[in-house]
């Protein structure tokens, strides 16, 4: 039986594979002139962990970067391959823990998108930054999206609806302050299914995250609020860091 620390490791199965297709496209658009914008124009090798399905990953290697992708599901990693072969674009994706990264000075640039950093405990996400760190060329950037930060977490619309195609999506957050984390309830619906799962990702302030990053061995780290890159600031919705070892 899995703890409630470890919500991730059964979570991402059935239905809920699917609802990685919610986000938008032009979320996706954004995302990707925002990570070319940063890294300059392909060719150039990056790290995305945790990738999913690849919906970061393909978008970046169909623009010449080369891609390794990291996803401790093997169900998306399968299906970020399929959909490599499906478009004809050279890709790497293979099963690992987010914190178990043996490549050294390897990567121009790596990515944490989507929601995708806070899953573990805080030795976790630590552990998480100081494995990605030393996979980095000297100059090599990391890029780390953190929607969840206190600073803008109230930002956050506690009940909403998400549909793709024939997928439904319902999800219910609170926060809970005493452990420093969102608990969201997430209902699947698609083709006479339904999937009930939770997932509990850690809030950090800015500061707390500045103070991981550096002690995580990124001696330059600067936040911005958007993809546009303005610099993180009260009233910002979103936080991107920018760390360079």
């Amino acid at each position: 039986m899995h703890s409630k620390t470890e919500w991730w490791s059964t979570f991402f199965s059935g239905i809920v594979l699917d609802g990685l297709d919610l986000y938008p496209e032009e979320m996706t658009r954004s995302d990707i002139d925002f990570l070319v914008k940063s890294f300059g124009e392909g060719p150039a090798r990056i790290l995305d962990v945790p990738c999913g399905n690849g919906r970061i990953a393909l978008e970046l290697a169909a623009r010449g970067y080369g891609i390794s992708g990291v996803d401790q599901t093997q169900e998306s990693i399968d299906r970020a391959r399929a959909r490599a072969r499906e478009r004809g674009l050279e890709a790497s994706f293979e099963r690992r823990d987010m914190r178990d990264l043996p490549w050294r000075a390897e990567f121009d640039g790596a990515i944490c998108f989507g929601n995708s950093f806070g899953y573990l405990d805080d030795e976790g996400n630590f552990d998480f930054l100081k494995a990605v760190a030393p996979t980095l060329k000297p100059g090599g950037k990391f890029i780390l999206e953190a929607p969840l930060v206190a600073e803008t977490v109230h930002n956050v619309n506690p009940n909403s609806w998400h549909q793709a195609g024939d997928l439904l999506m319902l999800r219910q957050a609170r926060i809970l302050p005493e452990e420093g984390r969102v608990e969201t309830d997430y209902t699947f619906m698609k083709g006479g299914r339904t999937e009930k799962k939770t997932a509990r990702y850690r809030v950090y302030t800015y500061r707390q995250l500045l103070e991981l990053l550096r002690g995580a061995g990124f001696g330059r780290v600067e936040g911005l609020g958007s993809p546009a890159g303005e610099p993180f600031a009260w009233g910002s919705k979103a936080l991107y860091f920018v760390a360079t070892p």
